[in-house]
């Protein structure tokens, strides 16, 4: 069988002010709050880490939140959804329990076969639930998928397909948009990437609201490496390994302009804090370690 990606590993999007992104998350989308660090890049600026209560990779949502952020608008060239997997057997009753908990959810469509519902989150971003067998809730489920919003499907489909080891599991056309579902082949979480297409539409804009990248996993480091061999061999212009303290990271632009990132499962969200007590205290790579009294200071409070 040919090589293949096993699925997501995480999203990462950008928000506006963080108690709001905080209290939607852990609150009406019961998920837990894993780590609580910073921005590498701008270390006075939160990097927030949403998952499952044991922080597995498949379920990890991530938010740079900007107080002042101007609000994005997705659009070709960006990931414009992400989705969680709820359970048939709890679907209605979890997309009635957040209605009357005051979420902002929509009446639920069909997709391939599936039931969708869309939350909208504090930003006007598209939160996704997916029904799928089982009876797990969201939290529980993670991911089951990535929406990748192009002007032209073909090159992506191409790279996932001929390069990442995806498989097609669905088209749907109507009114000038075309959605093509890809499939990576086993059982993980997350491994659905829909490619989605609309005549006339703009060009996306990054911004509070929008997803800034999406992660795929890799087993490990050498994993990792043939990955990055892989991807350089079929034309993308990868960066080096990057340690992002709870996995490296390398990262490179799709053909359709959307920034993928593969990512490895460890050394996990347990090297800096236990299990039973992640996301409570602020976490800061060791070259931040020296300011960390000027970076408190400069964060804004957050109450879980």
């Amino acid at each position: 069988m040919t090589k293949h990606i096993t699925g997501l590993h995480h999203v990462t999007a950008i928000s506006g002010p963080p108690q709001a992104n905080v209290d939607f998350f852990t609150k009406l989308m019961d998920q837990r709050l894993v780590k609580k660090t910073v921005n590498f890049d701008d270390p006075g600026t939160y990097h927030l880490y949403y998952g499952n209560q044991t922080a597995d990779p498949g379920t990890i949502l991530t938010f740079f939140p900007f107080v002042g952020a101007a609000p994005g608008r997705p659009g070709p060239g960006m990931a414009s959804a992400y989705a969680y997997s709820v359970g048939e057997g709890a679907f209605a009753d979890v997309v009635a329990d957040m209605r009357n908990r005051g979420g902002r959810i929509s009446d639920p469509e069909e997709r391939f076969g599936q039931q969708v519902a869309t939350v909208t989150d504090p930003d006007g971003a598209s939160v996704e639930l997916v029904a799928e067998p089982g009876n797990h809730g969201p939290a529980e489920g993670g991911f089951h998928s990535t929406t990748l919003w192009l002007d032209d499907l073909g090159a992506t489909q191409r790279l996932l397909v001929d390069h990442m080891g995806y498989e097609e599991a669905g088209h749907d056309a109507d009114d000038g948009a075309e959605r093509l579902r890809l499939r990576a082949p086993g059982d993980a979480r997350g491994t659905v990437v829909d490619l989605y297409r609309r005549d006339g539409a703009a060009r996306g804009v990054q911004g509070s609201g929008t997803i800034h990248h999406v992660a795929f996993r890799a087993m490990d480091d050498a994993d990792q490496l043939d990955w990055r061999e892989r991807m350089m061999a079929a034309g993308m212009q990868v960066t080096p390994v990057i340690d992002r303290q709870y996995f490296n990271a390398i990262y490179f632009r799709e053909p359709g302009g959307v920034l993928f990132e593969i990512a490895t499962d460890p050394p996990g969200f347990t090297r800096d804090e236990p299990l039973e007590t992640l996301g409570e205290a602020l976490k800061l790579p060791d070259q931040y370690e020296p300011i960390r009294d000027r970076i408190e200071q400069a964060l804004p409070r957050l109450s879980a």
